[in-house]
């Protein structure tokens, strides 16, 4: 927010960003307990049994965590629900939204405003993802708190402007929480994402090869041995254009160069995700050169930390 203050103590303002088949609770709990926001689509826990399961697990977990080492900047978790007219789970995901009442809601692919009178009601958040200046005006005028900027760079289901120029758009007519999502994988990064605008950096790519995300372990060394010249973007897969390793869709034997036309968009939890052309492929973002190595969720937040201090005392030299 322009005031510079967030509502919760974060030891870097940092998200790790809700994955699809990659974010589960022990992704979230990490998270929280390195001291930032932990995030994880509620789709990507099926059947909805699964999801009040999750939903209890991190409740519980966070409760425990008040005694651990970062217990003053304990992070909040983030449920991400997709409001899409397709997914026919949506109400009976909002009635666990309303159980568990995680602090913050991300909505995607659709209006937020399917979630706001349940996640206002105990006082949470409600953030919704964004890809255009239009969608951001929509979202802002259904009463959305705030905005998740997913810019050109981002992995999975991504955006085409540069980072600097949304943000500086989106000032313009909100001055509201704003998430930037695109391309950043290291403290540097998110600083320059803080002295833009942002409130708050979308890192989703960085902690696909941690310890606790549920990637595949063949994924999280894909990551490692990949770079920026690995990736394709491509509505090919699921409909909506998502950046793509090569690699990956070669492996599940697709031509990168000559990838199927979009299907059409189906975003239903309510279905299996057996059979779905997805599972087989993987995406990335374009900060995947900065990966080196598979190491635990806290390992990777302290280095942010260190990396972000650094470059808000370089900010103090150049004064």
């Amino acid at each position: 927010m322009m005031s510079g203050a967030l509502p919760w103590k974060l030891r870097v303002p940092v998200v790790a960003a809700p994955m699809f088949l990659i974010s589960g609770p022990d992704l979230v709990l990490a998270a929280c307990k390195a001291g930032i926001v932990g995030a994880f689509p509620t789709p990507n826990a099926r059947p909805i049994e699964r999801l009040d399961e999750w939903m209890k697990r991190i409740n519980e977990g966070l409760a425990e965590a008040r005694d651990g080492p970062y217990a003053d900047a304990l992070g909040p978790w983030c449920a991400n629900l997709v409001t899409h007219s397709s997914n026919t789970r949506l109400p009976q995901d909002l009635e666990l939204i309303a159980r568990y009442r995680p602090p913050i809601v991300v909505t995607a692919l659709g209006s937020p405003k399917p979630a706001i009178e349940v996640v206002h009601h105990y006082g949470g958040r409600v953030i919704a993802d964004v890809t255009t200046i239009a969608l951001a005006r929509k979202a802002v005028a259904a009463g959305a708190d705030g905005l998740a900027c997913i810019c050109a760079g981002a992995g999975g289901h991504t955006g085409t402007l540069s980072p600097f120029a949304f943000v500086s758009a989106v000032r313009e007519f909100f001055d509201g929480m704003i998430i930037i999502g695109g391309g950043i994988s290291d403290g540097w990064g998110v600083a320059g994402a803080i002295a833009c605008g942002a409130d708050l950096v979308y890192m989703g790519t960085r902690f696909i090869p941690t310890q606790e995300s549920l990637a595949d372990p063949a994924y999280k060394q894909m990551l490692v041995d990949s770079t920026v010249d690995d990736l394709i973007v491509s509505a090919g897969i699921t409909g909506t254009a998502a950046s793509w390793l090569k690699p990956s869709l070669r492996a599940a034997g697709l031509d990168p160069d000559n990838l199927p036309a979009a299907p059409s968009r189906n975003y239903d939890s309510g279905q299996s995700l057996a059979g779905k052309r997805w599972l087989d492929v993987w995406a990335a973002g374009q900060g995947v050169g900065a990966i080196k190595q598979i190491e635990p969720v806290a390992t990777v937040v302290d280095r942010l930390v260190q990396e972000y201090q650094a470059a808000r005392q370089r900010f103090i030299a150049l004064g």
